[in-house]
């Protein structure tokens, strides 16, 4: 392998081990990655941010423990609005059994899974989708646990985009609330609940629930991203 890379032959090594697909798969997440960590956001006003709002469904809450991804959601916004883009939403085939009671949570089948996509073209997808953009989700430390083990296990690398979570924000905003889960701050702000713990949906969801916070945030005389992040680490 060492003599493949000095001769500029690992890709084609690569490809021949994985299939070319694959390989082609692997090149664009890590490129995306290294794009990713050359870009400086923190001082982009919130009000031109753009983001993706995701959530991921999985099969448990252990991801280096055998759980897996089951199907991924995203939406794109820019500042307070939706852009004018196709949501994404993708089944991913786990290549285990879903558990029942996740199945009754998420109404996804194991008939569902078995038709999903592979986890490589998944990411690679979603990854397209967010290009550049910062990644907002509720309850972020899920979400990015399972991201985390899919792009190590898949391509070898960490996220490398930065990520808001409006769980944090609600802590920050309301420290006197007690509970923050999603479907109690969705009553608080008047945002309709359609269907959880789908993985659209709850993107859906947790945009608006963003917005809603952005309306409190610039009353606190906070403009850019920076603003925001280091209030957060102080709170």
């Amino acid at each position: 392998m060492w003599h493949l890379y000095k001769m500029g032959g690992i890709t084609p090594a690569i490809a021949s081990m994985m299939g070319s697909s694959n390989a082609q798969q692997m090149a664009f997440i890590r490129s995306m990655s290294r794009e990713q960590r050359k870009e400086n956001t923190l001082d982009t006003p919130l009000a031109d941010l753009e983001a993706v709002v995701f959530d991921l469904e999985t099969t448990g809450f252990h991801p280096y423990n055998g759980d897996e991804i089951i199907s991924v959601g995203g939406v794109r916004i820019k500042g307070g609005e939706f852009e004018e883009a196709e949501p994404f939403y993708r089944l991913v085939n786990p290549k285990r059994k879903i558990p029942k009671h996740i199945v009754e949570l998420t109404g996804i089948t194991n008939e569902m899974a078995e038709k999903g996509e592979d986890l490589m073209q998944v990411l690679h997808d979603f990854m397209d989708f967010t290009g550049k953009r910062v990644l907002i989700a509720h309850g972020s430390g899920h979400d990015k646990q399972f991201l985390n083990s899919a792009l190590w296990r898949t391509t070898k690398i960490h996220l490398s985009h930065r990520v808001l979570d409006t769980m944090m924000i609600a802590k920050w905003l309301d420290p006197k609330r007690g509970e923050y889960g999603l479907d109690g701050l969705l009553e608080s702000g008047g945002i309709p609940i359609t269907e959880r713990h789908h993985a659209l949906h709850d993107s859906v969801m947790t945009a608006k629930l963003y917005f809603s916070f952005l309306k409190m945030i610039r009353s606190r005389q906070l403009v850019t991203l920076g603003d925001l992040y280091a209030y957060l680490s102080r709170h």
